[in-house]
């Protein structure tokens, strides 16, 4: 279970209604077939191995007595097995009956759990006392549904069981076990196949697992059970946290995934809804720490959506985000333009589109945007006309300030050699630009609108009180694939066929800072030459400053997600220099300027991502040389 990963399934086997000794063959085979696929932890549906349409026949000595044999023939299949199983069953007590979920590991039924909520069906609810169950040989204790199976291997897996109707309470006992540290709850259900069964429990497992930081693992009764009232479909699925992993609705149902406990176990830090540490003395299970072979899918974009379809709307919201930001700023500063530095990138290109759109949403002309374009020693005659062109077709009023004259006077100033290319070469370029920037803001009652973006601040490629401050930043909160999504959505929208050309062409240039003197009029200097592809720097971000992911894990990911991209040696060599990057450049985050976060994270040094700026990366390049 290396890196928290462990491998859960439901199933919904095909069984015959109160023929329990078919049933337990059935639940025997699904056993042994999810053990061969490494999984940890298997779920059937509540009264597995009966079915949960027997009406009156639960109550029938035949039926109960049936069921009791099958459960000791199925939990002794299980000897020699490291997986957790729960399989549900009729259970009767002297007078009583009940639903329960039987916990079996390893040849033993672990505890019966009954369930809670009985409304007016044949089953009673639990009594107050404890009583025990004679299964086979062994006595068994009936135990309440408060209980957690704790993995010995992995202390971040503790496993929560809840039985049908349960789920429907208004405090069902998986919300209470959760906050006592349930990290996986497993869902045994009872309902029918109906139009929208399946939408609406795709719909619950998402949002009770998003609420509630966990997994959920749900089986529903299978094709096997009688047509007399309901039909049944046997939808098996797995959600965790908010995201649907694995489903499945057919004959013999089975959906199986890896949970990610650390992950969870991150989420729920700091938050006061959760037990600080979880009593796991009762019931623990698993003891063979082996690594879990991943079958989900690890996606190259983790700050997109995973479906072309929801991209389009998920674009038009980071929009709207960066133009309500911008607007309540103008209007708060009683400003009615924007200064934008436009440099032909994909960056500044969103900037000035943003700016655009903003000042007509305020009612106010496209020209009161203006767009200036300032050439000095490393920019490209390609860089400089697609930012004109998109500029002027916004209808912005474009300026061409010309730089170098005034950087040469100031290299005389400080006695700067003009062939020394070292980084004050670069970053006199790039603060000269601000200077001219924030001056023509003040002069025409406006706003410099800064165009550094997320993933920039995050590896501090930008130059200190350069292009790194501004008086606003709509792209602050933005990836640089979150910024290319969006130009590439406008650019695929636009009317404007001079206007698309344009940002296709923006899309297709390499990422430069255009610092450095250029040969031919090629772009040299190129940013991912120097700190890595972006789209791998944003993975990066996400899985160590989003989920909390240690280095090597974060490495194991990208491995699977760009095996057809990058070899091993580069993933681990750009994620070295971007764990550096991190520690070294937070002096560039601590003092950021205002902009709107579009999603959950940003380095803002007052809401956001907060570390010291002298705070050594050692441990994380330790932690990455020892385990990848």
């Amino acid at each position: 279970m290396k890196d928290g990963f462990v491998k859960v399934a439901a199933a919904a086997p095909v069984i015959r209604v109160a023929d329990a000794e078919y049933n337990a063959g059935r639940v025997i085979e699904w056993i042994r077939a999810a053990h061969a696929q490494g999984v940890k932890v298997l779920a059937f549906p509540e009264l597995t191995l009966t079915g949960v349409s027997c009406y009156d026949l639960y109550g029938h000595r035949v039926v109960l007595e049936g069921a009791k044999k099958a459960l000791a023939r199925v939990a002794k299949a299980t000897e020699g097995l490291d997986m957790l199983c729960f399989v549900g069953l009729p259970l009767s007590v002297g007078s009583r009956v009940y639903s329960a979920a039987a916990a079996l590991y390893d040849g033993e039924v672990l505890a019966l759990i009954p369930r809670e909520r009985v409304d007016q069906s044949p089953f009673s609810a639990p009594a107050a006392d404890s009583r025990s169950v004679r299964i086979g040989d062994a006595d068994v204790l009936l135990d309440s549904c408060g209980s957690l199976f704790c993995c010995e291997a992995l202390p971040e897996l503790k496993v929560a069981v809840e039985l049908g109707a349960d789920r429907d309470a208004v405090d069902p006992p998986a919300q209470r076990l959760v906050r006592a540290g349930a990290t996986l709850v497993v869902q045994m259900a009872a309902f029918p196949e109906t139009v929208s069964s399946r939408e609406d429990a795709e719909l619950q497992a998402r949002c009770e697992s998003k609420r509630w930081k966990a997994a959920v693992l749900l089986a529903a009764p299978g094709k096997g059970e009688s047509s007399t009232d309901f039909v049944y479909s046997g939808l098996c699925l797995l959600a965790e946290n908010g995201k649907l992993l694995a489903a499945a609705e057919c004959e013999d149902s089975f959906a199986v995934s890896e949970v990610d406990a650390q992950y969870l176990t991150n989420l729920r830090r700091g938050c006061p809804d959760f037990e600080a540490e979880a009593d796991c003395s009762e019931y623990v299970w698993g003891e063979a720490a082996v690594e879990t072979v991943l079958t989900r899918k690890f996606f190259l974009h983790p700050h997109l959506p995973e479906t072309a379809a929801a991209l389009p709307a998920y674009c038009e919201r980071m929009l709207d985000i960066q133009v309500s930001g911008l607007v309540k700023r103008m209007e708060y500063a009683h400003l009615d333009h924007c200064v934008v530095g436009i440099s032909g990138g994909v960056d500044s290109t969103l900037c000035v589109i943003v700016c655009a759109m903003a000042v007509r949403k305020m009612g106010l002309p496209s020209t009161n945007v203006v767009a200036c374009t300032l050439p000095c020693f490393g920019t490209s005659s390609r860089t400089k006309s697609n930012a004109i062109v998109v500029a002027e077709q916004l209808g912005c009023e474009v300026r061409v300030i010309d730089i170098g004259k005034s950087v040469y006077q100031h290299f005389d100033d400080i006695g700067h050699a003009h062939d020394d290319y070292s980084v004050a070469y670069e970053n006199a370029q790039a603060r000269e630009r601000t200077q001219v920037l924030m001056d023509i803001a003040n002069k025409v009652n406006g706003l410099d609108v800064g165009t550094e973006d997320l993933s920039e601040f995050i590896d501090g490629w930008c130059t200190y009180n350069g292009d790194h401050t501004s008086m606003y930043d709509v792209n602050l909160g933005l990836t640089k694939t979150q910024v290319r999504a969006n130009v590439r959505h406008i650019a695929e929208t636009t009317g404007d066929r001079i206007l698309k050309a344009a940002l296709f062409d923006v899309l297709d240039c390499p990422v430069t800072p255009e610092l450095l003197p250029i040969h031919d009029d090629q772009i040299e200097q190129k940013s991912e030459e120097a700190v890595g592809s972006y789209s791998l720097q944003d993975f990066f971000t996400h899985g160590i400053l989003v989920c909390g992911f240690t280095p090597s894990k974060t490495l194991r990911l990208a491995k699977l997600a760009y095996a057809n991209e990058f070899t091993d040696e580069e993933l681990k060599r750009w994620l070295t220099s971007w764990c550096r990057r991190l520690f070294s450049q937070q002096f560039k985050r601590s003092c950021l300027m205002d902009g709107p976060a579009v999603q959950a994270f940003t380095v803002s040094p007052r809401v956001g991502f907060q570390m010291p700026s002298d705070g050594e990366a050692a441990l994380f390049l330790a932690e990455l040389e020892e385990n990848a």
